[in-house]
Formats: C-alpha cells, structure tokens, sequence
C-alpha cells in the first residue's frame, strides 16, 4: 500500500473538529494530534507567534489530491501548513489498514 503522511497544523480549539471530519470522510485513516506547539513564522509582514496543534495525518496515495483540497477547505488559514511525504516503510498490517480505511 502506497501512504502518505500529510502534516499540518491547526488551531487549537479547531484541531479535533477538522480531524474528525476527515476521518468521517475516509480522506484519512486517522489522526495524531500532538501537545500543542508554538509557531514562530512571518505573516504580512510580521512577526508573530500562535499556539497550534500539530496533525499528523495517514492516507493513501489516491487520497492525497482530495485530501488537501478538503483539508485547505475546512481549515481556518488563509494558506495553511499542508505536506505531504511518502512513507517508505512500516508494519505491512497497518499500512494495509490506512488502504482500507481510505478506501
């Protein structure tokens, strides 16, 4: 099974809703959301730094086109974080699983 990770970050008070929402969907088999994390990044010109969740989203190869359009459509940013790196290796079982889920 082709994955891939797809990463993002989120807003805090939003990050289980859009997480959910794409599980919903099978765009992703699931979602990791991490302790919450400052960002430091430059926006108009400024300086700024936001608390935000980091989202580590599983989806299969075929996903990867609908899955980022929908995640840009849900998320709240005017251009959102939104990578998307092949997974090379992992337990055959739950790469299976991701295919399955997002099928």
């Amino acid at each position: 099974m082709d994955v891939r990770l797809v990463i993002t970050t989120l807003p805090v008070d939003e990050a289980s809703r859009i997480a959910r929402t794409l599980v919903e969907e099978r765009r992703i088999a699931c979602a990791n959301l991490l302790p919450p994390a400052t960002s430091v990044y430059r926006w108009d010109g400024e300086v700024r730094e936001d608390p935000e969740v980091v989202a580590l989203l599983k989806t299969a190869e075929p996903q990867v086109e609908a899955l980022v359009a929908r995640l840009a459509e849900l998320h709240p940013y005017d251009v959102p974080e939104i990578l998307a790196l092949p997974v090379t290796g992992g337990l055959d079982a739950y790469l299976r699983w991701v295919g399955e889920e997002t099928a």
